[in-house]
């Protein structure tokens, strides 16, 4: 069996989805630090001055506060609420993307239904993008399995805890920490994600193609072929 794990994360971009599709188990690592300016509570879109930043503003807490301990702040102007805010982007920025209309109704209660935590945010966004996807991976959150150590043996436990024989792990700050070693010696092997961003029609073309946005751009621009598109891009990573 594979297992992958992340942190939540806000919109997430098409290589999270990737890595999510990638594997037998996945675990969403909602206790652990949670870690300013990253991607837990926010995103990027594409308007027509380029790529910009969608933010959730968090309240005020202890620099050791968990993800799964992080709040909302839904507090200040009605009128630039943060969920008002971002709605009216998506819509004066992909209102004419082909394929909005489809989706709009679904992702309105996102930006309408109050949320109090992050991480239900976060979790509720993962399982639209599982369905319009239609990734099938089911997920844990590693709140649920009271893991022990730090880093490798972190991920050693998650792994022994899932009956997990390989870990997948991105390419990004895991390469600083992950123990190949420790986990070999225990039993699991380690596999590396490799991922080719696909190219697809976008708005506003004159800004050029723009990766790494949330997923929503893909699905905005290109609506059901948006699954063909990502498994085109993972055969491509496969093949790396």
């Amino acid at each position: 069996m594979i297992v992958a794990a992340h942190q939540p994360s806000y919109l997430p971009w098409l290589g999270y989805l990737d890595k999510l599709a990638r594997c037998d188990v996945f675990v969403v690592m909602d206790d652990l630090q949670y870690e300013a300016q990253n991607f837990q509570n926010r995103n990027r879109i594409k308007l027509d001055t380029g790529a910009a930043w969608v933010t959730v503003p968090l309240e005020r807490g202890a620099q050791t506060d968990r993800v799964i301990d992080k709040r909302i702040c839904n507090t200040g102007n009605p009128r630039e609420h943060w969920q008002r805010k971002t709605w009216r982007q998506l819509q004066i920025h992909y209102g004419r993307a082909p394929c909005f209309a489809h989706y709009a109704e679904e992702l309105s209660e996102v930006f309408t239904r109050r949320w109090e935590h992050l991480v239900d945010l976060d979790l509720h966004i993962l399982g639209i993008a599982r369905r319009w996807f239609g990734i099938t991976t089911p997920i844990v959150r590693s709140s649920s399995l009271h893991l022990q150590g730090q880093k490798t043996e972190r991920i050693l436990d998650l792994c022994k805890k899932l009956g997990a024989r390989t870990y997948l792990s991105g390419r990004g700050g895991s390469t600083d920490y992950l123990d190949v070693e420790l986990l070999r010696k225990h039993g699991v092997t380690t596999a590396w994600q490799q991922f080719t961003h696909p190219v697809y029609p976008q708005r506003y073309p004159m800004q050029g193609f723009v990766p790494y946005l949330g997923f929503i751009d893909l699905v905005f621009n290109c609506g059901v072929d948006s699954r063909a598109i990502l498994l085109e891009a993972r055969a491509k990573g496969m093949a790396a």
